[in-house]
């Protein structure tokens, strides 16, 4: 199971992305948002899972993180799939597009979140595609892991 954050509100979890890539390192970015997104967000309709992290004139964007128009607001709402500017320092921003360009790794979104001072932050993870036999190595893996505990609790 995931960790959930120690103090904040969990949006949204990517469960598919630690299935799907091989996580190496997780940065906290923060989200460029309107009103009406906040307002969706803390009702806790939002999803990142088919989402990611691109370079779009030397920043990042979050592409296709879905976040449902808030009924609420005025007929002016905004797109729920629109193109998102992610808020990094520039020292960090440089690393992650380097290594983005150069070693052929994806940045995908782990988590979306509100921090303890009520801040959206999303858990952006560097992460390399897996192929189709770690993936089933992960499975495996996790089968055994589930089957051991059974068993040594019935064993006591």
């Amino acid at each position: 199971m995931a960790p959930k954050p120690t103090n904040g509100k969990l949006v949204a979890e990517n469960r598919k992305a630690r299935y799907n890539y091989e996580i190496e390192d997780k940065i906290e970015a923060g989200l460029v948002l309107t009103g009406s997104e906040v307002k969706s967000l803390r009702v806790g309709k939002a999803t990142i899972a088919e989402s990611y992290a691109s370079d779009e004139g030397g920043e990042l964007y979050l592409i296709n993180a879905h976040i449902a128009e808030y009924r609420g607001a005025s007929r002016d709402g905004h797109a729920p799939t629109r193109p998102r500017k992610l808020l990094l320092h520039a020292r960090e921003m440089g690393r992650l597009l380097g290594a983005i360009q150069r070693e052929g790794m994806t940045l995908v979104p782990l988590r979306l979140y509100f921090n303890a001072r009520g801040i959206a932050k999303i858990q952006l993870g560097l992460g390399r595609g897996k192929k189709l036999h770690d993936k089933r190595q992960t499975e495996k893996t996790r089968d055994w892991e589930r089957q051991k505990g059974r068993l040594m609790r019935e064993k006591g």
